[in-house]
């Protein structure tokens, strides 16, 4: 009986304070959108918290306007889709290919994978690579120099190993050639896996702004995120201001709807993949 109510004090408080951190991590998106979504004298006086005051949507009106918005929009979506895209095919396939028993030097091959996680390559060779690859000013600086990660060829590799050896000669029997037990057996058993590493690439890609700094001069190719950063880090005037004059909408609050115009994609896509997302990061870092 008093194992039972320790048991149970522990889970209350466990849970208390799992809502207390989540709550944290919850509130400034809370408060931007309800700053978002009042009326410029509150949003002003800095009299909104948690709650809209003052109800209006002109923000989000000035927000649809911008023409530059919607293209940095479809950049990211564009960078996040094919990158996520070439992530899992180059590590699904890198990953079984070194899960397999016979496959040649596979020790070495994941040494070097290894060293990775310990070196990286500073940011100047990295550019003189980018730029020597022909890959500067384009998209596919932002998304081909990081489509394979050792994180992901690991977790998958794992993975691969922990499905039956008889699953695999049973495909053989069939007539089923490397490939074929690849895409047709390991692929669609490892569905779990494939969906955590793609919400990991996918926010990772959805959120970058750094390569895009470096490597983009095109103000057209332009993310989301560096349009962002120009409008709160760099107060740019030249994106919105003319729109929030119109609007009568305050500087404060067309950043905090420009704010949550740039998370509420990714936060929509979440849901589609949360159900796979505990096992599939479990199963792929487990190993017997």
């Amino acid at each position: 009986m008093e194992f039972n109510r320790s048991s149970r004090m522990f889970q209350w408080a466990n849970g208390l304070l799992l809502g207390v951190v989540a709550f944290t991590m919850i509130a400034p998106l809370l408060h931007l959108a309800a700053v978002s979504l009042s009326a410029p004298v509150y949003a002003g006086a800095k009299l909104v918290y948690l709650w809209p005051r003052g109800f209006n949507v002109n923000v989000y009106r000035s927000i649809f306007r911008m023409e530059q918005l919607w293209r940095a929009l479809e950049v990211t979506a564009l960078v996040t889709v094919l990158g996520t895209a070439l992530h899992l095919a180059l590590t699904s396939t890198m990953a079984y290919g070194l899960s397999r028993p016979k496959a040649p030097a596979k020790k070495l091959i994941m040494r070097f994978i290894l060293v990775t996680f310990i070196f990286t390559l500073p940011l100047i060779p990295n550019y003189l690579w980018i730029r020597t690859l022909g890959m500067e000013n384009t998209l596919l600086a932002l998304f081909v120099p990081g489509a394979a990660s050792a994180f992901g060829v690991i977790i998958m590799k794992t993975f691969f190993q922990q499905m039956s050896s008889e699953l695999f000669d049973a495909g053989k029997i069939d007539g089923c050639s490397e490939f074929g037990l690849y895409a047709r057996l390991a692929l669609p058993l490892s569905k779990a896996v494939i969906a955590t590493l793609a919400l990991f690439q996918a926010v990772g890609l959805w959120n970058a702004y750094f390569a895009a700094l470096i490597y983009i001069r095109n103000k057209e190719l332009y993310p989301l995120q560096v349009l962002l950063r120009s409008l709160i880090v760099q107060e740019d005037n030249r994106i919105g201001g003319a729109a929030a004059i119109r609007e009568m909408v305050t500087p404060e609050m067309m950043k905090a709807g420009v704010v949550i115009f740039a998370t509420l994609p990714i936060l929509c896509v979440y849901p589609f993949l949360q159900k796979h997302f505990v096992k599939g990061a479990m199963l792929g870092s487990l190993k017997d």
